[in-house]
């Protein structure tokens, strides 16, 4: 009898020990529909099971005590239930949507990028320099995007009824205070920078992030290659010049460098300039640039400096002249940025930078010299946080210092000085917020404080994006953005205020299947805007924030390089209306610089039996408006339409070298900008006036590429 009572007690023990505890319930998603196929499992055990077309589950574990139940389902955010495992039944469980970062839904209202890797990209650093027309110009290939405007005796970004000084250019998140060449008057400029030493680009529209400020219309993000792919030597040979390049690579640092020389002396000997101008000495301009790349495990260091000697001398016709205005330019341009990012375990990031330029330019002009001397440096700070995939926040400063100088000396030997220096500090603070796969938005805010002006500004900017299916999504963005009035006019009177524009914008794009379609439809709202009571800023201008005006219209853009085989094309349309009471205006009006409808067509054609690219890229611009003062309205009257067809073709002769052949304007269209009217009218009481035309309309260059990579190997057609 006692051996049997110990042998029950064993038992009932042993059962005891092994007891089961049974937990169950239902998963579902947001909107209560079952989910299918969910892992629901004890952590650190092989205690599970998967749940039914319903959504239920159920199993059993002797796990006792406190225990995480995991349910984990692909496409959703892993769920965890923590509490004493008795409690673990009939439970009610919703899993929330994970957000995918390559299928979700993106911030792209007003914003087009340029990289291999970004899946909004509608351009890609080499569109920029096998684009015909653009001859290696970044500025030039962007002028093919809805949105901008090409004034082709100027050569900047005029983007959606705003000047060409409301785009501001940064280089890895740093200000470039005069990212464009020196130049004389109706002489289109170029950008500083060489494309290849870029990674990718983003060029905003409109709305842009509250990162950045000091721009009315957009601004150009230019972010240079991190790593480089490798060792190289790039060689160039064209009609106006030549450029060297070399990249060396050890361990986790690299060095570019990049120089070139272009002189259009044999050029204009073998075709001269027309339109009245004559070249006394052609322009002629030595550059470089060098980066330097540090990585570590988590930190990225990069150092970017580039300078510019430019010089020319040229004599233009003037209607108020008997002879031609002579016209002397010296221009010499340094520029530094450096650039720190350091990845903490934490999900933290921290990224700071510094950037400073000096700029002097000689003038002499009929006699006159003018002198000037700019300093502007930029110091920024930026931390981030990616909470998890559905939340981030950066928070950063910024201080943007500046100090300029001019003396002007007339024929008599007068001098006059002017100038200014001041600060603009900055705050700003932004977020990402991912509601679902198919809701995101951003939201940010940005103060600034001049002390040049004794002004601030505070300024809300906010994204919203929808994507209803999945190649395609809905945005819109507002914000408000400030900028300090242009040098010409605070060296003369800096008790001004910040000029603001408001902007509007609503977009839909499409990406799928080597199609992209945009369309955006947007309105800037203009306020204080710096009107002056002589024809230019002047000694004894008086200056005031009394300007006003708008911008609005259509943007599309059509991408296919699929329908057709080797055949790669976009398509951009903009629509314009915009008028504004600024500077001189005597009422309010559309500016020379918006034409209402504006048109490029760009092609790409491989011939693989010729081992050639071909292109060619056609550009249309309605006529501009321009003031007759024969007539008693104000910018009443237009120019004719504005056209161009620009050829290019480049022969691979191996895969190191490449053959090419550029031309532009190859129908010579004579394109009229402008007119230009005397100062007294004639003896009829007429004012007689002259066209402006470019003086450098049309053009052709021929260039041989040659590139030798470390193993002696570069596959030039895949660059193609």
């Amino acid at each position: 009898m006692k051996n049997i009572l110990i042998v029950f007690t064993l038992f009932f023990n042993l059962g005891f020990m092994m007891a089961q505890t049974t937990v169950s319930g239902t998963v579902t998603d947001a909107k209560m529909n079952p989910i299918e196929g969910a892992n629901v499992y004890v952590e650190g055990t092989y205690d599970g099971a998967s749940t039914d077309k319903d959504g239920h589950f159920s199993f059993e574990t002797s796990e006792t005590g406190t225990q995480t139940l995991v349910v984990s389902m692909l496409s959703y955010e892993s769920h965890y239930e923590i509490g004493d495992i008795v409690y673990f039944k009939d439970l009610k469980i919703q899993l929330v949507e994970a957000i995918n970062s390559l299928s979700g839904v993106t911030l792209s209202a007003g914003t087009f990028e340029a990289g291999d890797n970004s899946k909004v990209s509608v351009l890609k650093p080499l569109d920029i320099v096998t684009t015909a027309g653009a001859a290696g110009d970044f500025v030039a290939a962007l002028q093919t995007l809805p949105g901008t405007t090409t004034i082709n005796e100027d050569g900047r970004l005029f983007v959606r009824g705003g000047t060409a000084g409301e785009t501001q250019v940064f280089i890895d998140g740093l200000r470039v205070f005069q990212p464009f060449s020196a130049t004389a008057n109706n002489i289109p400029t170029r950008g500083r920078f060489s494309p290849f030493l870029f990674k990718g680009i983003t060029f905003s529209t409109g709305g842009y992030s509250a990162e950045y400020g000091q721009a009315l219309s957009s601004v150009l993000l230019l972010n240079t290659t991190d790593v480089p792919d490798q060792e190289k030597t790039d060689i160039s040979i064209m009609s106006v010049g030549g450029g060297l390049g070399h990249t060396e690579i050890w361990g986790d640092q690299s060095l570019s460098l990049n120089t070139s020389y272009i002189n259009l002396a044999p050029y204009e000997a073998l075709i001269p300039s027309k339109n009245g101008t004559r070249w006394n000495s052609p322009y002629e301009s030595i550059s470089g640039e060098v980066v330097f790349r540090s990585k570590g495990d988590r930190s990225m260091f990069k150092l970017y400096t580039g300078f510019n000697h430019a010089n020319l001398d040229i004599e233009q016709e003037d209607i108020n002249y008997t002879d031609f205005v002579n016209f002397q330019l010296t221009n010499n341009n340094l520029y530094f940025n450096s650039s720190y990012k350091y990845f903490f375990e934490n999900d933290w990031s921290l990224a700071s930078g510094a950037s400073i330029s000096w700029d002097t330019n000689d003038v002499g002009f009929e006699g006159n010299e003018i002198d000037s001397k700019e300093t502007a440096s930029h110091i920024k700070v930026k931390a981030r946080k990616n909470f998890n995939s559905r939340f981030d926040l950066s928070v950063g400063a910024e201080l943007f210092i500046s100090d300029f100088e001019e003396t002007y000396t007339d024929a008599e030997d007068a001098v006059f000085g002017t100038g200014y220096n001041g600060q603009l500090r900055a705050a700003f603070a932004e977020s990402d917020i991912f509601l679902s796969n198919r809701f995101a938005m951003k939201l940010g805010v940005r103060g600034e404080h001049s002390t040049l002006l004794d002004d601030f500004n505070f300024s809300p900017r906010v994204s919203l994006a929808y994507k209803p299916g999945e190649n395609g999504q809905f945005s819109l963005a507002y914000g408000d953005f400030y900028q300090r009035p242009v040098s010409d006019v605070v060296k003369f009177d800096g008790a001004l205020h910040f000029e603001k524009a408001s902007h509007y914008i609503l977009n839909y794009q499409y990406v799928g299947n080597g199609k992209t379609f945009r369309a955006e439809a947007y309105y800037k709202d203009y306020d204080d805007l710096i009107k002056y009571d002589t024809e230019t800023p002047e000694y004894g201008s008086t200056f005031a924030n009394s300007g006003a005006g708008y911008a609005s219209g259509l943007d599309l853009f059509w991408r296919d390089n699929k329908s057709i085989e080797y055949l790669d094309y976009w398509v951009s349309y903009s629509y314009l209306d915009t008028q504004r009471d600024y500077q001189n205006f005597t009422e309010r009006a559309t500016p020379n610089f918006a034409p209402k409808h504006n048109l490029s067509v760009v092609t790409k054609y491989w011939v693989d039996k010729l081992r050639s690219q071909v292109g060619l890229t056609y550009s249309y611009g309605s006529g501009r408006p321009y003031d007759n003062p024969n007539t008693p309205e104000f910018m009443a009257e237009k120019t004719r339409s504005f056209n161009n067809l620009s050829f290019n073709w480049a022969y691979l002769i191996d895969q190191q070298k490449i053959l090419y052949f550029s031309a532009s304007n190859i129908l010579g269209f004579n394109n009229v900008s402008n007119y230009q009217y005397a100062d007294t009218p004639n003896m009829d009481g007429v004012f007689d006036r002259r066209a402006i035309t470019p003086a450098a309309d049309s053009f052709f260059f021929v260039g041989f590429f040659w590139t030798i990579s470390s193993d002696g190997k570069s596959n030039q057609l895949d660059n193609l």
